[in-house]
């Protein structure tokens, strides 16, 4: 049974960000500034990036690494940033990531050379390691007893700015270039609207913090040593909290999943069902859509009737059609095992993050969803490689039943140990 605290006074203690009759316009500032930033960041990622990267002469492992590149400055930064949130605020640190937003953009404009590229790439991706999870704690602090609700708002919008920035980028491209070959030119162009929409989210995040900015209180002033001291005591209350570390491992192993199916599933479906991309590209359309509409009352469910068995649960609704998948090749079927995925996705994030937060104390927010934003990025890039390996193992390349099956077993254990780990989902009460 899930205890409840005082949570109805829409206030951030641990940061002084005191929301109390704004709650409503704050969060929908919050969602539209995410909304701009990720619309932002997927417009300089797909498919953009992997051409500019192609027509700078990279070959086929130089463009994968230029597109990794990011994500791996994700996985090294994330933590250090929410613990950097707590110590010096959500709002500050939350800004120091829109400004990466909104300033490294620019540096593409100087870029002529694959090794300019992937140093550009490496810097921008700052922009998610430290935005993601302060952002996160930031609603968290603010949403009250709707938390899992309002983070899942809040990140189905902000999978609708990436929806709207890949295709805007293709869009861009091909008028630009009129249908040959693009070149720098044409692709300065694009960088310069990437950080027209990175700008836009931190003028629009100056209006909405307006008057909101935290200060919180170290025990022992702001000397370095009481900086450095604050900061190994985030990291170590974090990390040596077992149900901290499962429940991200849930959304981390799910999320090895979606990075399998993301890599694999238009190749399955192109290759060996002889579809069309277009309809490669449905059967991955339907499951972001599912995920995104369902995601809020998901979310309104976890908030309810607790989360610990919505998550374990959810993480079968994932198992089953993605083990199915490659057993089939009529595209209705693979609409509906896509569709339920996407479901069983939206289940499992929408309860996560939440869960998490409330494991934790309140002015170890950011510490916490970072490292949740860390394992996050493990899994994401951990899936198409191992589900690459281990159809590489069965010799033909085309068998996909094997290791989606062996994916699938990982999310399996991972459920069950979870399930045997963290045996409530309340939270502790903090003095």
């Amino acid at each position: 049974m899930m205890t409840k605290t005082n949570t109805k006074a829409p206030v951030d203690s641990a940061n002084g960000i005191d929301m109390n009759g704004s709650l409503g316009s704050a969060f929908n500032g919050l969602c539209a500034v995410g909304f701009l930033a990720r619309a932002s960041y997927a417009l300089a990622r797909t498919p953009v990036l992997a051409l500019f990267a192609a027509s700078l002469g990279a070959g086929p492992e130089a463009i994968g690494f230029a597109v990794a590149i990011s994500t791996v400055t994700g996985i090294f930064f994330k933590m250090p940033a929410g613990v950097l949130s707590d110590i010096i605020g959500r709002t500050r640190t939350l800004f120091m990531g829109l400004i990466v937003f909104a300033f490294v953009p620019f540096a593409y404009l100087f870029v002529s050379s694959y090794e300019a590229l992937v140093v550009v790439r490496f810097f921008h991706g700052f922009a998610t390691a430290i935005y993601g999870p302060v952002a996160m704690a930031v609603i968290v602090g603010i949403a009250g007893d709707k938390r899992a609700e309002m983070l899942a708002w809040f990140s189905s919008i902000t999978i609708i700015g990436n929806l709207v920035g890949a295709p805007l980028g293709g869009f861009l491209l091909t008028w630009l270039s009129g249908g040959h070959d693009p070149n720098l030119t044409h692709f300065h162009i694009i960088y310069g609207v990437v950080a027209a929409f990175g700008m836009a989210s931190l003028l629009m995040a100056m209006w909405v913090m307006k008057g909101k900015w935290d200060s919180p209180k170290l025990e022992n002033g702001r000397t370095l040593s009481a900086v450095w001291g604050q900061f190994r005591t985030g990291v170590r209350e974090i990390l040596m909290d077992r149900r901290v570390l499962l429940t991200s491992n849930m959304e981390g192993v799910q999320n090895l999943s979606v990075g399998a199916l993301e890599a694999f599933l238009p190749i399955y479906a192109v290759v060996i069902c002889g579809f069309s991309a277009f309809q490669a590209g449905l059967l991955w359309g339907v499951q972001i859509l599912v995920t995104v509409l369902s995601k809020p009352l998901m979310g309104k469910i976890s908030d309810r009737h607790g989360r610990r068995n919505l998550l374990f649960w959810g993480m079968f609704v994932c198992v089953v059609p993605f083990v199915l998948i490659p057993w089939f090749q009529d595209f209705i079927v693979l609409m509906v095992l896509s569709a339920i995925f996407g479901l069983g996705e939206a289940v499992v994030t929408s309860s996560a993050a939440a869960l998490v937060a409330d494991f934790c104390r309140d002015d170890h927010l950011g510490s916490a969803m970072g490292t949740f934003g860390t394992i996050f990025d493990v899994g994401h890039a951990s899936g198409p490689i191992l589900a690459g390996a281990l159809i590489g193992l069965t010799g033909s390349g085309t068998d996909y039943r094997f290791s989606f099956a062996i994916v699938a077993a990982l999310l399996v254990v991972a459920a069950i140990v979870f399930r045997i780990g963290v045996r409530d989902d309340c939270r502790q009460s903090v003095s």
